[in-house]
């Protein structure tokens, strides 16, 4: 190529005289500076927007007075952890707690595994009618819990499990299976199935597949149904009040009734003990939460 050519190509790539040079595309996948600043400007708002009913009710925490939340400006004044002592010296709390770790806990053990072993069945195996019965399980969750409430009480007393940690469990189960049953068969379904051939070959049981092979591969999956099923418990009302007759047994979410009354309502002691009760809910979820975004995209990849 001579020189007059590459001078010749070098000129007209300059710019004439008076002209902007013409911007540079963006590559594909990459936004524009308005698009950056708009998108974290709608991620900021919405983090407030989940942030502010957390942090008001940790300020009305700290107000000494049940009145409080009538007039909050005040609290700035006067702001003192004494609800917070009075709820730790003074109530039920440590075996509200205890209740409630007991419950969830046994929930979550009980219920992921079932769960798990449903799920495998259902995406390994082709037994007759194993579509219908991953719609029936999908069914149970139609039926609100005024429905479920005498029944399930009727089977618990017929089995004496009223005013029991193990009956609390069941019917907590009974809610947290069908979903994480759902849920695993959809991240069992992208798990490969040649991994279950080579566990054959080894002479692994099917059971021995399952255990050795499968489950370490599907922790991320396991982590968001035992998330599920600890949140399910922990958190739920209904069933503990009509089932725990001991106030000694209470669950937290049920205890904390006891600062309502037809007469009063002492809301500070709320906010401390609903603080508080969050505490263990957050331990469980940085515990979980290294799986939590994997197991949640990768269980709806296939079905």
């Amino acid at each position: 190529m001579s020189t007059t050519a590459v001078e010749t190509s070098a000129a007209a790539t300059e710019p004439e005289p008076g002209r902007k040079a013409p911007r540079a595309p963006h590559r594909r996948g990459q936004r524009g500076l308005a698009a950056s600043l708009a998108s974290h400007g709608l991620l900021i708002a919405g983090s407030l927007v989940a942030l502010f009913p957390v942090a008001w009710l940790v300020f009305l925490s700290l107000g000494p007075d049940k009145d409080d939340y009538l007039h909050p400006g005040g609290i700035w004044h006067k702001m003192t952890f004494s609800n917070y002592s009075f709820v730790l010296q003074h109530t039920n709390f440590f075996e509200w707690l205890k209740s409630s770790l007991i419950v969830s806990l046994g929930t979550t053990v009980l219920g992921v595994l079932v769960a798990a072993t449903t799920g495998y069945a259902v995406s390994r195996m082709r037994f007759p009618g194993y579509r219908k019965f991953m719609w029936v399980l999908l069914v149970t969750q139609m039926f609100p819990v005024a429905v479920l409430m005498v029944p399930m009480y009727q089977i618990l007393a017929d089995l004496g499990l009223i005013d029991s940690y193990l009956g609390l469990i069941l019917v907590y189960c009974s809610t947290a299976v069908p979903y994480c049953a759902w849920l695993l068969k959809g991240y069992f379904d992208t798990i490969p199935f040649e991994i279950d051939e080579a566990g054959r070959v080894d002479g692994l049981t099917p059971f021995g597949t399952f255990a050795r092979l499968i489950l370490p591969l599907a922790k991320p999956g396991l982590a968001v149904a035992a998330f599920y099923s600890f949140i399910t418990a922990f958190g739920e009302v209904a069933f503990a009040t009509t089932f725990m007759l001991d106030d000694q047994k209470y669950t937290l979410a049920v205890g904390l009734q006891s600062f309502i009354s037809e007469h009063d309502a002492q809301r500070n002691l709320m906010a401390a003990t609903a603080v508080l009760i969050a505490i263990p809910v957050s331990a469980f979820f940085y515990l979980v939460q290294k799986n939590l975004v994997a197991g949640l995209t990768a269980g709806g990849t296939k079905g």
